[in-house]
């Protein structure tokens, strides 16, 4: 097959396709041309063989991210708004997630085949979070793409210092749009895109939070990493018999009290560092038969793994002395760089040390509106583990 003639070509010292659509600057030949950050070039083996189209930033470790193995490919200009299309209609059509809810991914990088990007639909708000140089460059496409699919729809977009960094490019974001009210299973909750709390709503615990709540039916709970309120919204809106909240951050448990409130539920939020509460919680002789532990991801650092597994052990071993014997834990991590095998291995570990029983009904991960590719597995960041506590 022969490459477009019009891209300039990037060639591998391997004659063997890459098993992934990451390839690491040490596997390629570097060109005698300098390219810009996030250009779009034809890959080549060290056969001379065409192997892929992909974006190109010689300043990344990540030095090439495939694109698309047809040549012909990026010379239409209409490769974004196919890689869209297909990524709203699996939501749309496949998924119907707007029978569920107006809030949902839209695009999820590599797992759509859009490397670099993310959306997520807020009601009418899209928020566009870029993660590389080459999708960045392509913006006013991505934009567009994005408003033939969603027409009313108001755009903002950002990307982490980090990228920028790791990437070379210089995202300016828009005004910060106004907080929006969303709507999921029945329930009511505000969204806040830009607001620094990560717009205080997660979609991709959708359904573990509706499952949580069939499961918290006539139970107390305790929701420890609250941010927006979610799953202590959903438990008694399902049944639950009381809800405690728990969060560090004073903003975000405006949002929770605000989201309660909506929903005409009672919660009871308070403002305080999880290991100290549950201390006091436990000194005061409390005990909840249903607690979900969600915290914040723990590091981005491949060389922080370990730490971020012994603040995980640290968590679900406090965790555990609030649990009543035969209680339910809900145990997140979306740290992407902790495997499943690991987490599970570290909750072995916590019941251990705590001489109880954590019986392990369910391991799950994000909603479907975040698919994975099978040879993308770092797309799976979420681990969702459902516990019964002896």
């Amino acid at each position: 097959m022969h490459a477009p003639a019009e891209l300039p070509v990037i060639q591998l010292k391997s004659e063997r396709k890459p098993g992934h659509p990451w390839v690491w600057s040490a596997q390629v030949h570097k060109p005698q041309e300098k390219l810009p950050p996030g250009s779009v070039v034809a890959v080549r083996d060290a056969k001379d063989r065409f192997v892929a189209c992909a974006f190109w930033n010689s300043h990344a470790r990540i030095a090439l991210r495939l694109l698309d193995e047809t040549p012909e490919a990026m010379a239409d200009g209409q490769w974004l708004v196919r890689r869209i299309a297909a990524a709203v209609g699996l939501r749309r059509q496949w998924l119907r997630l707007d029978q569920v809810s107006d809030a949902w991914r839209v695009v999820h990088s590599d797992g759509d085949s859009l490397p670099g990007l993310v959306v997520d639909r807020y009601a009418d708000t899209l928020v566009i979070e870029y993660f590389t140089a080459g999708m960045w460059r392509l913006r006013d496409s991505v934009h567009a793409a994005l408003l033939s699919q969603f027409p009313a729809a108001k755009l903002y977009w950002f990307a982490e210092t980090r990228a920028q960094k790791q990437e070379s490019f210089d995202c300016r974001s828009p005004d910060i749009p106004a907080p929006v009210e969303v709507h999921e299973h029945g329930l009511r909750f505000l969204a806040a895109p830009g607001s620094g709390h990560k717009t205080g709503f997660f979609a991709d615990q959708r359904d573990n939070r509706r499952r949580f709540a069939e499961l918290a039916r006539d139970r107390r709970v305790l929701d420890l990493c609250c941010n927006g309120g979610g799953f202590a919204v959903h438990a008694m809106a399902g049944g639950a018999r009381e809800a405690v909240g728990v969060d560090l951050d004073a903003g975000i448990l405006e949002v929770a009290a605000a989201n309660a409130a909506t929903n005409g539920v009672a919660v009871r939020f308070e403002q305080a560092d999880i290991f100290d509460w549950v201390r006091a919680a436990v000194a005061r002789g409390e005990r909840y038969d249903a607690v979900v532990l969600d915290p914040a991801k723990l590091t981005r650092d491949r060389n922080r793994v370990t730490d971020a597994l012994k603040k995980y052990f640290a968590m679900n071993r406090m965790a555990l002395d609030v649990i009543a014997p035969g209680g339910l834990l809900l145990t997140c991590s979306c740290t992407g760089l902790v495997g499943e095998a690991d987490f599970l291995e570290m909750l072995r570990r916590v019941a251990l040390n705590a001489g109880r029983t954590i019986q392990v009904l369910e391991v799950v991960g994000a909603g479907a509106d975040h698919p994975f590719r099978s040879d993308v597995p770092e797309g799976r960041y979420l681990k969702a583990v459902f516990c019964r506590v002896d």
